[in-house]
């Protein structure tokens, strides 16, 4: 991950001057696309800047810190240099690299967590409270709390609830059974309403013992 943060901290300091997305936007779709396609950096930092807020959005609501986010994004960008040439023009291009951050961050998650076979009747224990709590609630309050979840509970809400996977698509996914992705789901948000109704500090404590019982469960 540090070669993607090294790249991208050298693309940002070599081609910074305004003079190069000023030609970016001089030319035509397709003359962009082949310059991307010839790796020119102008280009790559060109897309870079101009996506950077909506990528990194998705990479947050993922990670469990600005740093891990970061790497994400870092990663995806590399993904999405390296396979330019796959882009279908005249489809959405943001919508292209929504899913290369995506299938980053479940990439990212196969790798790295730990996954916990249960069943949905398990999950039957779990209330799930005030279905329109977390719509009363800001952007922000509801990414800090997204972000204590544990990793497995953190992707199964996003994917489901944000990105409107179906829990089949989820379970293939991230490699577990359609009930523990029910079960998970239903769980992430009892979490959520738990770290959500109390004080920040308190939550942080909660999240940070329900994070050390997912690893080492």
């Amino acid at each position: 991950m540090c070669r993607c943060v090294r790249f991208f901290d050298s693309l940002v300091r070599r081609y910074a001057h305004p003079m190069n997305i000023a030609w970016a936007l001089d030319f035509s779709e397709s003359d962009f696309l082949a310059a991307l396609a010839r790796q020119e950096r102008w280009a790559q930092q060109a897309l870079y800047e101009q996506h950077y807020g909506k990528m990194m959005g998705i990479c947050l609501r993922y990670a469990s810190s600005r740093d891990e986010a970061l790497d994400l994004l870092h990663e995806s960008f590399i993904k999405i240099f390296q396979n330019i040439h796959r882009y279908q023009p005249d489809t959405s291009l943001s919508g292209w690299m929504r899913t290369i951050a995506v299938n980053t961050c479940i990439d990212h998650h196969r790798r790295n967590a730990r996954r916990r076979t249960e069943d949905l009747e398990e999950a039957q224990t779990f209330s799930a409270g005030d279905p329109d709590a977390l719509s009363r609630l800001s952007e922000k309050e509801i990414l800090d709390a997204v972000q204590r979840l544990s990793p497995v509970y953190r992707a199964v809400f996003n994917l489901y609830v944000v990105e409107g996977y179906s829990h089949k698509e989820i379970a293939e996914a991230l490699q577990i059974t359609e009930s523990t992705s029910r079960s998970n789901l239903l769980k992430a948000r009892y979490k959520l309403q738990e770290y959500l109704s109390r004080p920040p500090s308190i939550a942080r404590d909660e999240a940070a013992a329900d994070q050390t019982i997912s690893e080492t469960s």
